[in-house]
């Protein structure tokens, strides 16, 4: 009997050790479910805590002008014009009459042809493929390729170009494509921060990507007047000191709203020998722009036939004494063709011109020099200040077209 009880409490010792040990483990095992799970938590929070700063640091790095980089960039393309250039070999006896009279064949001036390529930039305006560049870009091309961020290129028409203004349009065949919206160029801040986008040095071509740079506008207004090598009229240019070299002609220059303003033209260099880029630069006004293209998209040309039809001369001491007047600066009126835009105007003979939009007029030559630099067009409107019977008034003159 005894031996039972021994047994017995034996055997309910060793149920009560493995229940503990049991318990043990069941504690053990679940105290380790809870590290793992606290160790995965952290784990995640710290990933997400990563991204979280990842994502604050990529967003420091943002600001107004990466944000209008990433907007304009697709729509700047690069511009690769094929053009015939003609070149004279002069003969080596200079024009002289008998040798050229017995081998005509021989002396007389040769004529080359031969094609040249240029590069340039460009940018759309529109979904439908109408791309701006500069007339001395693409005014004389025979084969124009046009090529977008990304290399997709495009085999370009001319719709129309000037020369005057430097400004050309051109299409280019789809549909949907990324453009630029135009700023206003007569609301502009002197020291505001400006984009240069474009193709210099054909650097387009290594990664199908336009080339940027910034700076600010350093001027507005700028009027060089008509240049005497090319016959071009350079008016109301805004002056920046973002880099612009060669191959950037054509290319927008664009605002921190990713708004284009203008049309990177030429760079100032201070010397016709040097060519490096020296903090000044020059783009058209993009309201220019707008008004010359519209004229090249519906006509094809900008029309500059204008008549202003009255004759003038320079005052002089007999004149102003003979008319009972004080100046001696201005023109005066000697003829006045009916019909034309001075008729219109109610401009008369003897009225002296003093002024043309703001500008003195102190003779013929300056009148005429004021009136090259403007250039007019058919439907602009001159505000002429003069002198009539003594009393100064302002007449405004409306330029009619020229009568065939």
């Amino acid at each position: 009997m005894m031996m039972k009880k021994i047994n017995l409490f034996i055997l309910m010792a060793v149920f009560a050790l493995t229940g503990i040990y049991c318990g043990s483990e069941n504690r053990q095992s679940s105290v380790g479910d809870d590290s793992l799970f606290l160790s995965n938590a952290y784990a995640q929070n710290d990933s997400i805590g990563r991204l979280s700063n990842q994502q604050s640091i990529l967003e420091s790095r943002q600001n107004a002008i990466t944000r209008a980089v990433s907007r304009v960039s697709p729509a700047v393309v690069s511009i690769t014009v094929t053009e015939i250039k003609r070149y004279v070999q002069r003969n080596p006896f200079f024009q002289d009459p008998y040798w050229q009279h017995f081998f005509p064949e021989l002396f007389r001036d040769r004529v080359f042809e031969q094609p040249v390529q240029n590069m340039g930039s460009g940018f759309l305006i529109s979904p439908d493929g109408y791309v701006v560049t500069n007339d001395h870009v693409a005014g004389d091309g025979v084969e124009i390729i046009v090529t977008l961020p990304g290399g997709k290129q495009y085999e370009a028409e001319i719709v129309g170009t000037d020369k005057v203004s430097d400004i050309s349009l051109l299409k280019i065949d789809d549909k949907n494509l990324p453009y630029l919206k135009s700023g206003n160029s007569d609301d502009l801040i002197v020291g505001e921060w400006v984009i240069a986008l474009g193709n210099p040095f054909g650097l387009f071509e290594l990664s199908n990507q336009p080339t940027v740079t910034v700076g600010v506008i350093s001027a507005i207004n700028r009027d060089w007047g008509r240049t005497q090598e090319t016959g071009r009229v350079y008016m109301d240019m805004i002056q920046t000191d973002a880099a612009i070299n060669h191959g950037n002609s054509g290319g927008p220059l664009v605002n921190s709203l990713g708004q284009v303003i203008g049309m990177n033209t030429f760079i100032y260099t201070g010397s016709r020998y040097e060519e490096g880029f020296v903090g000044i630069g020059f783009a058209i006004p993009i309201n220019r722009i707008q008004e010359i293209i519209q004229q090249v998209k519906e006509k094809g040309e900008v029309n500059r036939n204008y008549w202003l039809g009255f004759k003038v001369q320079d005052m002089n001491n007999l004149i102003s004494r003979a008319l009972g007047l004080e100046v001696k600066d201005g023109v005066i009126v000697t003829q006045v063709e009916e019909g034309s835009s001075g008729d219109l105007a109610g401009l008369k003979s003897e009225d002296v011109i003093i002024q043309v939009n703001g500008v003195p007029v102190h003779n013929t030559k300056a009148l005429i020099k004021i009136l090259e630099d403007m250039d007019l067009q058919v439907g602009e409107v001159l505000k002429i200040r003069i002198i009539r019977e003594g009393k100064e008034q302002n007449i405004d003159m409306k330029l009619v077209e020229k009568k065939d």
